[in-house]
């Protein structure tokens, strides 16, 4: 091999280095652990890893691969796929930033959103009970119906969350955001 070609290749690694490590240096976002971030950054750049070249490549133990994967598969990020004539499963990382974006964090503000409007359903119930009883205080109905008005202003935030996840699924967000906008 050359001298020249060489140098290139590990140029061409060290490149590669870089976006790997910013990757699963910022993969926190995601709630994943360093082990995870790693694999995923380093499966960025494969067309495809077994579980075996994975553990290889990152010497990593078969829990913590297999833990990994399953972490990432449950965000979206590594997709399982099927190669003809092998018995080994495949896995290839999602390449598209924004497909990635779009699947975790509509993930978590649509159950953030659930979550919460049934809590406040729940309590804005209880509150009116509060309110209609008729052994209730006039200081008791009165601070139950602040924290009643609080939560219902607190409805619009998880409306407004859950039409940016409709918009974020249905791209209509990307009418306002082109993915192509630069400086």
């Amino acid at each position: 091999m050359s001298e020249s070609i060489e140098r290139h290749e590990i140029k061409i690694e060290e490149a590669k280095d870089k976006v790997i490590g910013a990757i699963a240096e910022t993969m926190d976002l995601y709630g994943v652990t360093p082990a995870a971030a790693n694999l995923y950054a380093t499966m960025y750049f494969k067309d495809q890893m077994t579980l075996d070249e994975m553990r290889t490549e990152l010497e990593m133990s078969k829990p913590s691969m297999s833990t990994s994967v399953r972490k990432l598969q449950e965000i979206e990020m590594v997709k399982k796929t099927f190669t003809r004539g092998s018995r080994k499963h495949t896995y290839v990382a999602e390449k598209n930033f924004f497909r990635s974006f779009m699947a975790f964090y509509c993930q978590m503000w649509e159950r953030e959103v659930k979550m919460n409007l049934e809590a406040i359903e729940e309590s804005q119930e209880d509150f009116i009970d509060i309110i209609k009883d008729s052994t209730s205080t006039p200081e008791i109905v009165a601070t139950a119906k602040k924290h009643y008005d609080q939560l219902e202003e607190s409805k619009k935030y998880y409306y407004w969350l859950d039409d940016l996840v409709e918009s974020i699924r249905s791209g209509k967000i990307f009418e306002f955001l082109p993915k192509d906008q630069q400086d």
